[in-house]
């Protein structure tokens, strides 16, 4: 008997060994945002981080960052940061999960602490592009609700920087070439930091965005039945079209919020692909 626990102790720890590996295998390399403090942070403050995840046949040189939500208070990163990471690299595309900074910095607007992470990261991966073979101008964003509000940021606000130069990296420019907002929160005034509470009908947008002269082609995805309304995402749509600017949207029928990843190939959960394709059509 004790010989049998003994042969069944080492086999499990192969399996897990076996298992670890394998995972590290088609994972990911986690890096620093910053080179040493975060603005405003102290020294022993918790650094907010990237995942940089190549895929194992590369099919395109765009890379795509990607914002979990969380409110500005946490990370869902279950369902929308590894998940999604999981199906871009998939499809050959590289991938950035960025783990910005939260909760929300007392005496800050609630997304400041992350859109400086997020222009910060930007520029890193404009900085690795070459060494990640990555085409600098395919960078795209992707982010679920707090997480689409950054990804709205980063994508029409580049031309403001979010805090003073730290070193050569904040050299380079940190705008986007592409950006796909998921359930965006807080784009209304009904709704600029809470649920909709009139569904977001003839709200005009919050005056976060700048849509500058850099804002780049968005395929927009929503429910119709979010508590963060669709209509946030219709009147990015209807900016980006006055403008100009290539834009797409899917909003999906009788659909709350928080969808996030488990894609599948029926109605809301076929999104992804749905953004994947709207890449290629893009050229990216």
């Amino acid at each position: 008997m004790k010989r049998i626990s003994l042969i069944l102790c080492a086999t499990l720890a192969l399996l897990a060994a076996f298992a670890t590996n394998n995972r590290n295998a088609q994972a990911f390399e986690e890096f620093d945002v910053w080179n040493g403090v975060a603005p405003g942070e102290k020294p022993d403050a918790t650094k907010p981080t990237y995942e940089y995840w190549a895929p194992e046949k590369k099919t395109t040189d765009a890379c795509m960052i990607v914002c979990p939500g969380g409110g500005y208070f946490g990370l869902a990163y279950a369902h929308e940061g590894d998940k999604i990471a999981k199906y871009f690299t998939g499809k050959g595309v590289t991938v950035v999960v960025l783990k910005y900074r939260v909760p929300r910095r007392e005496g800050l607007p609630k997304h400041m602490a992350a859109w400086q992470d997020a222009q910060r990261c930007v520029r890193v991966v404009r900085s690795r592009a070459k060494e990640w073979g990555v085409n600098p101008e395919k960078i795209g964003i992707m982010g679920f609700s707090a997480g689409g509000h950054l990804t709205l940021m980063t994508a029409t606000t580049s031309q403001t920087n979010s805090y003073e130069p730290t070193d050569d990296i904040d050299k380079l420019p940190c705008h986007v070439n592409f950006a796909a907002p998921v359930y965006p929160a807080y784009v209304l005034e009904d709704g600029a930091d809470s649920e909709n509470k009139n569904k977001g009908n003839d709200s005009p947008m919050v005056d976060d965005f700048a849509f500058d002269a850099k804002t780049p082609p968005m395929c927009l995805i929503h429910g119709d039945d979010d508590v963060y309304s669709p209509m946030g995402s219709v009147a990015v749509y209807t900016k980006l079209r006055k403008m100009n600017i290539p834009a797409e949207m899917h909003v999906y029928a009788r659909v709350g919020h928080g969808f996030g990843g488990n894609p599948t190939d029926n109605h809301v959960g076929d999104w992804l692909n749905r953004v994947y394709f709207w890449m290629q059509k893009m050229g990216f």
